[in-house]
């Protein structure tokens, strides 16, 4: 069962036998923005696992349910998820059980305990760029116009924007993959490049790809702000050198 739509937050996937304790621990998550999967028991949350009709990062599963339960069910689902195991339970699990998860809640547990396990897992919003940022540093600009004629400063500034698009794509690629090295290196070039040419926000947004790398979440949203920033400057160099 699919419940809730925002994938800001991590996707949570609910094992538990018990009806009544599936669905209070979904509508909290959802009325909260979480994107809950459910199943009633580990058969049914393999076959969502392995049909691919859910990617969870957390999953809560009950220790004691009929059919496939226990460290089994974990070790079938360690081979299908990379997800946070938490187990839950109305008495204390077994050594075992707690060995194999990354945590445990004892039920009854109420919807704050919930969310602060939750929180950890959350990931931080991405760094906006500052409101009054220019697109392009007014003082690298005049001193280009300085140093030459307006159509070398124009090609500049077009190879930025044509180098950018290309990194973009590149990005777009190394982030699907989940490929943090890649990611950095590429941020780096971006930095430097547009960092040289004072085209600001490209250039912080650069540093701030280069710094969190590793963090996929963070990473697609600032992707998405330098496509914008790539578009301001665009519009900048049609604007500053119509012919």
């Amino acid at each position: 069962m699919f419940i809730g739509e925002d994938r800001r937050l991590p996707i949570v996937l609910i094992i538990d036998d018990d009806m009544v304790s599936r669905e209070v621990m979904a509508t909290v998550l959802t009325m909260s923005g979480y994107t809950v999967f459910s199943a009633a028991d580990g058969a049914e949350s393999l076959a969502q696992l392995d049909a691919g009709n859910c990617t969870p990062e957390v999953i809560l599963l009950d220790t004691q349910m009929p059919g496939l339960s226990g460290t089994q069910l974990i070790e079938q689902l360690r081979a299908r998820t990379k997800a946070t195991l938490y187990a839950t339970s109305g008495s204390d699990a077994p050594a075992e059980i707690k060995a194999a998860v990354d945590g445990f809640l004892m039920k009854p547990f109420g919807p704050e305990a919930l969310q602060r396990l939750l929180e950890k897992h959350s990931p931080k919003a991405a760094p906006m760029l500052e409101p009054d940022m220019p697109v392009v540093s007014p003082k690298i600009l005049a001193q280009l116009r300085e140093m030459m004629p307006e159509s070398a400063v124009r090609e500049i500034y077009a190879a930025v924007v044509a180098d950018l698009e290309k990194r973009i794509a590149a990005l777009k690629a190394a982030t699907a993959q989940g490929d943090a090295a890649e990611i950095r290196r590429i941020a780096h070039a971006i930095k430097g490049g547009c960092g040289m040419a004072g085209a600001l926000q490209a250039a912080r947004l650069g540093a701030l790809l280069e710094a969190g790398g590793d963090q996929l979440d963070n990473s697609k949203a600032i992707l998405h702000q330098l496509r914008n920033a790539t578009r301001k400057l665009q519009r900048m160099l049609d604007a500053e050198f119509s012919a």
